[in-house]
């Protein structure tokens, strides 16, 4: 995690993780989702269009009924999930750095917003632990603030982490977060349906999908690879 307390900061980078960050893989999600409910990992099933861009409990909630879990007792076991969630990523610790290697460039891209003054944090599904775990993996924590960032953990509803955020950087920092000195840096249309709500610039990667589906939902910038001089010049013209 990054301890470089700044008083004056040139903006906010809000990244996700999965999908922009490193390559996203339900094999965690599914490996807990069988040992929380007791399943065969094979009857685990991703109901669709309910998976990327949600937040980690909707998930599980949303699967464990696809997969034949009745709601209640979907709802009465989740409260489990994180811990054995944990319990999974540590037995595939090694699988998960060879797996979900950060993406090309990401880290030059952080360090290079780092020395520009961007403060960075991450806005994702995940439960805090299980993001802490996963860059940890990736190498990727050492300029991110995750004191100051939104997680699944934090709610159910993706949408309401951005005054997760916005209040976990007034209280950090002693001043109230500028909308408009914030960006999200994501892979999907939740993302930037996310940022928007709240007043935030929003970049996007074609890391998943194309360029064409992510025009429809009307990011600042589209990108092909995060590459760091290109992101940076990207997020100072949005902000300033």
């Amino acid at each position: 995690m990054c301890n470089n307390l700044k008083v004056s900061y040139r903006g906010l980078i809000v990244w996700d993780v999965d999908g922009t960050l490193i390559p996203a893989d339900l094999r965690w999600l599914r490996r807990a989702i069988a040992r929380t409910y007791q399943l065969p990992e094979s009857a685990v099933v991703f109901p669709p269009q309910r998976v990327h861009g949600y937040t980690d409990e909707s998930i599980v909630i949303d699967t464990a009924v696809a997969s034949g879990v009745r709601l209640q007792q979907a709802e009465a076991e989740v409260s489990r999930f994180g811990d054995v969630l944990l319990e999974v990523m540590d037995e595939g610790r090694e699988e998960l750095a060879r797996e979900q290697a950060a993406y090309p460039g990401v880290r030059d891209t952080i360090e290079a917003l780092d020395r520009e003054g961007f403060i960075q944090t991450v806005l994702t599904g995940n439960l805090a632990q299980a993001a802490t775990v996963k860059l940890d993996a990736a190498g990727l924590n050492q300029y991110i603030d995750l004191s100051i960032g939104g997680f699944g953990s934090d709610a159910r509803d993706r949408f309401e982490l951005t005054n997760v955020i916005s209040r976990r950087f007034a209280e950090r920092h002693g001043e109230q977060l500028d909308p408009g000195r914030v960006v999200v840096i994501g892979d999907a249309p939740n993302d930037v349906a996310c940022a928007r709500q709240a007043g935030f610039h929003a970049i996007v990667v074609t890391h998943r999908a194309s360029r064409e589906e992510l025009a429809q939902s009307e990011p600042d910038v589209i990108l092909s690879a995060l590459e760091p001089d290109v992101v940076v010049a990207a997020a100072s013209r949005l902000i300033d």
